[in-house]
């Protein structure tokens, strides 16, 4: 794992084609991980996030992209703000899919395997988000 924009191209590869056993590979495998999905509460460590994305994954693969990030990168620590874009399935009486857009910061860390991922925290975006731009919203308490 040479880097972590290595790590999160397989991250969301992982996502797209529901390999749980690929996607955990990329976590540190400790219990102090983090993983929260939109809306969601935060799930810790590796056998917790393993069920988590198991029960995801049950539903199917995630069409999932990296739309644009943004990266803070250290020799230990890497910070990534991600816009990710989501197909979502219509509804089962012939709805069509449509687009979700997601805030997510992944981090990674430098460990003796290579770069791992610690965090995986995504939030509901919107189609005009950008993790380069701070729009300084006085309604945000932070």
């Amino acid at each position: 794992m040479a880097s972590p924009d290595e790590i999160e191209a397989q991250f969301y590869e992982a996502l797209q084609a529901g390999d749980l056993d690929r996607l955990m590979s990329l976590w540190v495998n400790d219990e102090l991980v983090r993983l929260i999905h939109p809306g969601g509460v935060p799930v810790v460590g590796a056998t917790a996030i393993r069920a988590s994305f198991g029960a995801l994954f049950a539903r199917g693969p995630v069409a999932v992209q990296a739309a644009e990030v943004t990266r803070l990168t250290t020799d230990q620590l890497a910070v990534h703000q991600v816009r990710e874009r989501v197909l979502v399935p219509g509804p089962a009486e012939g709805g069509g899919a449509q687009i979700a857009w997601v805030m997510a910061t992944n981090v990674y860390m430098r460990t003796a395997e290579g770069w791992r991922m610690v965090l995986h925290h995504a939030s509901p975006g919107t189609a005009d988000e950008s993790p380069s731009v701070h729009s300084g919203d006085a309604n945000v308490l932070h």
